[in-house]
């Protein structure tokens, strides 16, 4: 009896060893999380207390913002360096316009109600959208201080958003920042609690899809504006 006790021991022990072992092994060998990326928020689904449109000059002035517009250029750069002898080379887009104070001031500036224009020849088809936010203390009879602010916008086909300089998202996590669905909202929380005088730099790309059909279809904003919620 007491051979066969020592004998279930030794084998419970080796096989928490191995348990360890591979749980050491799986965690050496796991990518590690990104402490610069942050982990996104979803946005409320009931009703916002205050909206502003992001489409007129009255939502963007109350922001003091101003939207720029670039097309994106497909280019040949090199391969990654783990890429296999059959990639010698690989393609990237220009400019990286999601970047943190991005130089945008050669950008032509559009109006508002330029967001909702048709743009682009068609096919496989990218721009950036850009503009700075400053939230002041009150918009109307709305007072900002201490709300969740979220900005909530629609591309005809897929759109893909930067805030100061960071796209939230984290792997099998819902990450409303990255493409969505076709024509489907994205809604990017700002912050989850607003105080005046905060500043965010947005960057959205716009992308005709869908992307393996590469249709003859424009880019254009369906949607755009800043919800406020309590």
């Amino acid at each position: 009896m007491r051979n066969r006790d020592v004998g279930v021991l030794v084998t419970c022990g080796a096989v928490a060893a191995l348990s360890m072992t591979i749980a050491s092994v799986a965690l050496a060998q796991a990518p590690p999380a990104s402490a610069a990326t942050p982990l996104p928020v979803i946005a409320p689904s009931i009703p916002a207390a205050y909206v502003v449109n992001l489409t007129t000059p009255e939502g963007m002035a109350a922001f003091n913002g101003r939207w720029k517009n670039m097309d994106v250029k497909i280019v040949e750069a090199p391969a990654m360096p783990n890429a296999g002898p059959a990639w010698k080379t690989s393609y990237d887009v220009t400019p990286k316009a999601g970047e943190a104070n991005f130089d945008d001031s050669s950008w032509p500036t559009i109006e508002p109600k330029g967001l909702l224009e048709r743009r682009g020849g068609g096919h496989l088809f990218m721009t950036w959208f850009r503009t700075s936010l400053t939230v002041p203390a009150k918009i109307g009879d709305f007072e900002t201080t201490g709300a969740m602010a979220v900005l909530t916008f629609t591309i005809d086909d897929y759109a893909e958003a930067w805030v100061n300089g960071q796209m939230p998202r984290r792997v099998g996590r819902p990450s409303p920042a990255t493409i969505q669905g076709f024509n489907m909202p994205n809604r990017v929380v700002l912050t989850e609690q607003v105080k005046a005088g905060d500043k965010f730099e947005l960057a959205i790309l716009g992308i005709n899809g869908p992307i393996s059909l590469a249709p003859a279809n424009p880019v254009f904003f369906r949607e755009a504006k800043v919800e406020f919620f309590r």
